[in-house]
């Protein structure tokens, strides 16, 4: 519920859950009135904890496991709280009723919408639903032009992204310069698995707690396909007088300090301190994102990326190619180095429907456990002649075959080596789970994800996800939560209907020789 990629609203809040659709102008009318009239005092807020708790025992009283009175020292527990809340109701009637003309900080985003960058496109991040509307109200007002916003709510999220980047999702023919849109503002909804590169320029209004975070949201702009020769990232810190206050700086210096060294790495945040910026792991320094034994995390995005480059190129070869057989074959010259040795790339689709790449030597061993690496050493020019087939091609080709069904078998059995994505979820998950069981937060859901996770394999995309997430130090829980969703989105494993294995399949291959 306090993930805001999943969920930007305030679950709890009964206001909030009155709007089961986009807000209206009414809605947005209603929703003020309601919250001018908790700035009336303590009394106006007990009349509102009658309708509020009212509606907890009835409309939503299935949503809620309640906790024993029994786990708490409850005169401690309601002095407390009353102290808390008789604490806010002063700030709010300090405060009074918020107007956006003092408002410094989106003084600053309109300026650097308007003058700093008038005609280029911004991706603006902030966590929570309420913001975005406030911004997108604000800068509608001002009458900015080609502004959107994405929150939970958002009926077609995905169709506001292709507006915003038609480009990088391939729609520029469908959607008219009218259509375009120049400013999307958003929650972390978008910053996993969208494609925002037609912008180069990312705002993040506010500062979210998980560093990772602020990688993902830039993620949705530095990758393939962005033609910029830089990135923009611009972030909104407090101003001095609220950071002396809230120590903001000194507590994200620690949380860095505290992921380094977790990933074992060096970064700093803030202009005024030691030079690294934020940039190892902004640029994944030493695969620190990455598996253990591999660097595939964006194996499937460079695959897609080499293959679309080479058939823009030329459209022809999309024919030739989809039209060769399988087990089809080649070779082509190559100079033994050291790491680097002769032999045979074979490209196959295992009996658990994975994609494998394999590279083996003329001793008939693996040269590397990265599928980058060996996608990468295939390189070649479509115009590089081929050279005669070696001897031992179709020898090391089976080698390879079997190399790949071992791999599948060894360490975990079924569930792969013990230092992959699949291996570790799967025993963190059930050891999670064991521990969870007989309280509120067991979960069925989470246990058919993990029966999942044993039985097929995983979608590349989850394997990319989760070696990620797992080498940033999820905890368990936010790693289930993180299974769960990928489950429900049908975006984490390749589920089989009947449960047959399939017959592995060799696609083709490719000797590395050299030129005799």
């Amino acid at each position: 519920m306090l993930d805001t990629r999943n969920s930007d609203e305030d679950a709890d809040s009964v206001v909030m859950s009155n709007f089961d659709t986009e807000e209206t102008e009414d809605d947005s009318g209603e929703l003020l009135d309601i919250e001018a009239e908790l700035l009336l005092g303590e009394k106006g807020f007990q009349q509102r904890v009658k309708v509020v708790y009212g509606e907890y025992k009835t409309r939503y009283q299935p949503t809620f496991k309640w906790l024993k009175s029994d786990f708490f020292d409850t005169k401690k527990l309601k002095r407390d709280l009353l102290a808390d809340a008789r604490s806010l109701i002063e700030v709010l009637q300090t405060c009074s009723a918020w107007h956006s003309q003092p408002d410094r900080k989106l003084a600053a985003l309109v300026a650097l919408i308007a003058e700093t960058h008038p005609n280029e496109k911004i991706l603006i991040f902030t966590q929570f639903a309420d913001t975005v509307r406030y911004i997108t109200d604000n800068l509608t007002k001002l009458k900015i032009a080609g502004i959107a916003s994405v929150t939970g709510k958002s009926k077609d999220p995905t169709e506001l992204t292709f507006r915003f980047s038609p480009t990088s999702n391939g729609k520029r023919d469908k959607i008219s310069p009218e259509q375009e849109l120049r400013v999307l503002i958003t929650t972390d909804i978008l910053s996993e698995g969208h494609n925002l590169q037609d912008s180069a320029i990312i705002v993040n209004y506010d500062l979210p707690w998980a560093i990772i975070r602020l990688i993902q949201r830039a993620g949705r702009v530095d990758r393939i396909g962005q033609t910029a020769d830089r990135i923009l990232c611009y972030s909104f810190l407090p101003d001095e007088g609220v950071e002396r206050i809230i120590n903001l700086r000194a507590r994200l210096r620690r949380r860095l300090q505290e992921n380094a060294e977790v990933v074992g790495t060096d970064e700093t945040f803030f202009e005024d301190d030691s030079p690294q910026v934020i940039l190892d792991i902004y640029n994944e320094k030493s695969g620190i994102l990455d598996g253990e034994e591999d660097a595939e995390v964006d194996l499937t995005s460079e695959a897609f990326q080499i293959w679309k480059n080479a058939t823009d190129n030329n459209p022809t070869l999309k024919k030739t190619i989809e039209s060769m057989p399988n087990v089809v074959y080649s070779t082509r010259a190559h100079t033994p180095v050291p790491l680097q040795p002769e032999g045979v790339l074979l490209y196959m689709k295992t009996t658990e429907g994975n994609d494998s790449l394999i590279w083996v030597d003329r001793a008939g061993n693996s040269v590397t456990q990265s599928q980058i690496a060996i996608l990468r050493i295939a390189a070649c020019d479509e115009a590089t002649p081929a050279i005669s087939r070696d001897k031992q091609h179709h020898e090391l080709v089976k080698k390879g075959a079997e190399l790949i069904a071992e791999e599948e078998l060894t360490a975990g059995g079924q569930l792969g080596r013990s230092s992959g994505a699949r291996f570790r979820t799967y025993e963190r998950l059930k050891n999670y789970a064991q521990s969870m069981r007989g309280t509120i937060f067991a979960s069925e859901e989470l246990a058919k994800a993990i029966d999942e996770i044993y039985r097929y394999p995983l979608r590349q995309s989850a394997i990319d996800t989760l070696n990620r997430q797992l080498k940033s130090g999820i905890g368990d829980r936010a790693l289930a939560e993180l299974v769960v969703g990928l489950r429900m989105d049908d975006r984490f494993c390749i589920v089989s209907e009947d449960g047959d294995k399939r017959e592995p399949m060799i696609i083709c291959s490719l000797g590395l020789f050299q030129r005799i």
